[in-house]
């Protein structure tokens, strides 16, 4: 169900942003854009000619403006060698002129007092490269910002095998983190009375926990469950990042328990701990532009606001990346770390399909796995900086301590497959989130329950 939604999503909303923006490219415009959509050499010259007239505003604004809507509708209509091939072209023909810069610098050095500022500015100007300015003419038309963040997803995807495209893709990262300032963004709590729109996009985004139908849905959403969402008043009906919360008694160590639609609703008088058991980002083309500590901090706030009998704010957490670690370890190292002298003796340490089936099998497995996952999670870094696992990066980055670590806590094909089944709860403590953060920022220092250090011991 999930992929079905998620296609419909993508068909209606390009459907509809082609419309609007050919009534608009057509009204009062004499000339038209028609390019191939494979975007052959013939069309390079005529493609150059348009964006030219974008930015030199040719007609005036409003004129350049429907030219960037027939820009944009064309970009749409291309096939996916074409639009590489339109962005190539925009990375190259539409970068800094570096002659006018050595221009601009040596105006600025030989600028006295009175003509120093104005010199300052025309440097600034000129650093600016002009697609740029043709890429900023996308927000003023309807869902121009959207555009604009799915492009650079196509763009991250292409930069893997076109590495000269990442000026390019940088450029549009700058212009989005301006636009996507948190002060900008509004935080909501989405519920089963939203719109049907909106909830279909909630299951469609899901990449943590996938939705596996309206019955799921409605029991994440739940009245012992929580879910906000932060929007931008640009894109009103397209979700950035979201976070689903249980609101339990306890430290919840299993996701499916916590996701059971057979299990009784908490009466919330009971609730102490509140768990963030999904985080997802919604957007592709925001990746490196980041919501998820000040959602976790807006949503805090306002689950103290309404439930201050709560204790407790944690995670139930996977980790990716353990499982693709502890399979490069060789047997030297794995003499070496925590619980892997003893995962060497077993006979089939490699986890063989159905292991955790297996209750006297698995349970061979779960002590020397669980000492392998804290001593991932607490000592192994990327550049000896940042913690290698990216969830828990992201945690401690937001001031969380590494609390608990969970024994087949998801069973599920992929749970089983990135981290041996194993969850961990990453908990917030809110007197020491600040003092946390900052230790981890400036001295890579992960904090550490006492369960999590003792497990770590050889």
């Amino acid at each position: 169900m999930p992929s079905q939604i998620s296609t419909s999503i993508l068909d209606r909303t390009l459907n509809h942003l082609k419309k609007a923006w050919h009534d608009l490219s057509v009204d009062r415009l004499k000339d038209t854009l028609e390019l191939s959509p494979e975007l052959t050499e013939k069309d390079h010259a005529l493609l150059r000619q348009w964006m030219d007239s974008c930015l030199t505003n040719t007609g005036g604004e409003v004129a350049a403006r429907r030219r960037a809507a027939q820009l944009g509708e064309n970009y749409l209509a291309l096939n996916a060698e074409g639009r590489k091939k339109f962005l190539l072209l925009l990375n190259q023909h539409y970068d800094v002129d570096n002659n006018a810069v050595e221009q601009a610098i040596e105006a600025w050095r030989h600028a006295d007092d009175d003509t120093r500022a104005a010199a300052r500015v025309q440097l600034r100007d000129t650093l600016d490269p002009p697609r740029v300015k043709l890429l900023a003419q996308f927000t003023e038309l309807p869902e121009g910002v959207k555009f604009l963040v799915d492009m650079r997803a196509e763009l991250l995807a292409l930069k893997r095998e076109e590495p000269e495209l990442a000026p390019l893709e940088s450029d549009m990262k700058r212009l989005l983190a301006n636009w996507f300032d948190i002060g900008l963004l509004q935080l909501e709590r989405i519920s089963w009375q939203s719109s049907a729109q909106l909830l279909e996009k909630l299951i469609a985004y899901e990449a943590v926990h996938a939705i596996q139908s309206w019955d799921d849905l409605k029991n994440r959403l739940d009245s012992d469950r929580r879910c906000f969402a932060f929007f931008h008043p640009n894109m009103p009906q397209e979700p950035l990042i979201f976070v689903e919360v249980a609101l339990v008694k306890g430290l919840a160590d299993n996701v499916q328990k916590l996701l059971d639609e057979d299990a009784p609703i908490l009466d919330l008088k009971e609730a102490d701990t509140a768990i963030f058991y999904s985080i997802s980002n919604a957007q592709k083309g925001l990746a490196g532009i980041s919501f998820g500590n000040f959602l976790i901090k807006r949503v805090v706030a306002e689950l103290q606001h309404d439930f201050p009998a709560l204790k407790r704010f944690s995670t139930l957490s996977p980790i990716p990346g353990f499982q693709r670690w502890l399979n490069k370890q060789t047997n030297a190292d794995l003499e070496t770390l925590p619980g892997g002298k003893n995962w060497l003796q077993i006979a089939e340490p490699r986890l063989p399909e159905g292991w955790h089936l297996d209750e006297e099998v698995a349970e061979k497995r779960r002590e020397p796995l669980l000492q392998l996952a804290a001593h991932y999670l607490t000592v192994e870094k990327r550049r000896g900086i940042t913690a290698l696992d990216p969830v828990a990066h992201f945690h401690l980055s937001n001031g969380a301590e590494v609390a608990q670590l969970n024994w087949l806590a998801d069973n599920s094909d992929n749970g089983l497959k990135q981290a041996a089944g194993l969850m961990v709860n990453y908990l917030y403590d809110l007197p020491h989130i600040e003092s946390r953060s900052q230790d981890y920022s400036a001295q890579a220092s992960i904090a550490q329950s006492a369960k999590i250090k003792a497990l770590c011991k050889h």
